[in-house]
């Protein structure tokens, strides 16, 4: 194992103290705890709901990247690749209630499922409404939409449900436009090489030489195919034939799409990828914008990236216009 760090152990935590140290007008930790992330004003927010997720630390951006305007008010941090406590989720379920109630919307896993089930029962008894949305892009873990994977897809999701709850949408009102925004966001990813979690120190899983896994899932679930490496542009075509396989754009639709590193991919051959997606999208007579290029959905050190596609319409155009910053996200370039 080959990192910059102190020790496995203190990995998350330092992690975290750094952010914190580098955007302190942005972000801080709840209580002093590195385990739960707020906005830096969140007590002086009041009456809209309160948005907030939770998950596994080694995905930087995803998931306390997106703590800010706009996006979530808090989230709560686990160990690399594990889910956090119901404890901690509780607790910021509190810290994120304004009086409006708190969406709780995260990536379909078991642990951060079981997790968040607890917390928000916990929370029922503080008199504290919340609805619950999972996030399943990811169209490679399963044929059934309910059983998949939440992966890059998620940010798209932070956005629309950040913007809605800025804007005074219900907690009714902002769970049913993520919703309706997740059933037309998909998501496909190819890895090229494994990653290793600090404190295992070895690489979890592995990719032959020459070859690239199609479907491989942020925490190194297996694809569903294992392939030669193919040129940029077939790649492309082959993630975006299959995504298109679900969403059925048709000519005139609108969409965003986004390019996401899942770690160790230089910048260029993303925009290599979208490249070859716009084009297809141009052939098709698809309008592409907003586009999302760069690393928004890690996974440590891994080499490969993924695509989405946000199948638009108006009320989500609003919504991804919408101002939102945050220390790993703004929208102030979309195009």
């Amino acid at each position: 194992m080959k990192k910059i760090l102190n020790s496995p152990q203190d990995f998350v935590r330092e992690t975290v103290e750094g952010i914190c140290l580098a955007y302190p007008k942005q972000v801080k930790m709840l209580n002093d705890d590195f385990r739960m992330l707020v906005h830096a004003d969140n007590t002086k927010k009041q009456n809209k709901v309160g948005i907030i997720t939770a998950g596994g630390s080694g995905h930087l951006p995803v998931f306390l990247g997106y703590v800010g305007q706009g996006l979530l008010d808090g989230c709560a941090i686990g160990d690399v690749f594990a889910s956090p406590s119901s404890s901690k989720m509780t607790d910021l379920i509190r810290a994120c209630d304004f009086g409006q109630g708190v969406l709780c919307l995260y990536g379909n896993y078991g642990g951060d499922k079981m997790n968040f089930a607890m917390a928000t029962e916990e929370a029922e008894f503080d008199d504290i409404k919340t609805a619950s949305v999972l996030v399943s892009d990811d169209i490679a873990s399963s044929d059934e939409y309910e059983k998949r994977r939440g992966v890059a897809g998620m940010v798209y999701a932070f956005k629309i449900a950040g913007a809605a709850a800025d804007l005074g949408y219900s907690l009714e009102e902002v769970a049913e436009i993520t919703t309706k925004a997740l059933r037309n966001i998909r998501t496909m990813g190819v890895a090229l090489s494994p990653c290793i979690v600090p404190t295992v120190g070895a690489p979890t899983f592995s990719v032959e030489d020459g070859k690239m896994e199609i479907g491989m899932g942020i925490h190194g679930e297996a694809g569903i195919e294992i392939a030669d490496i193919m040129k940029a542009d077939d790649i492309a075509d082959l993630m975006f034939k299959k995504i298109n396989s679900e969403l059925n754009l048709e000519s005139g639709d609108t969409v965003s799409i986004m390019v996401n590193g899942l770690g160790a991919t230089p910048q260029e051959e993303l925009f290599i990828l979208y490249r070859k997606i716009n084009t297809i999208c141009k052939e098709k007579n698809i309008n592409c914008i907003y586009p999302h290029i760069g690393e928004y959905a890690t996974s440590m050190e891994m080499a490969g990236c993924s695509i989405t596609v946000f199948k638009l319409n108006e009320e989500f155009m609003k919504l991804l216009e919408a101002p939102a910053i945050s220390p790993f996200y703004t929208n102030n370039n979309m195009n």
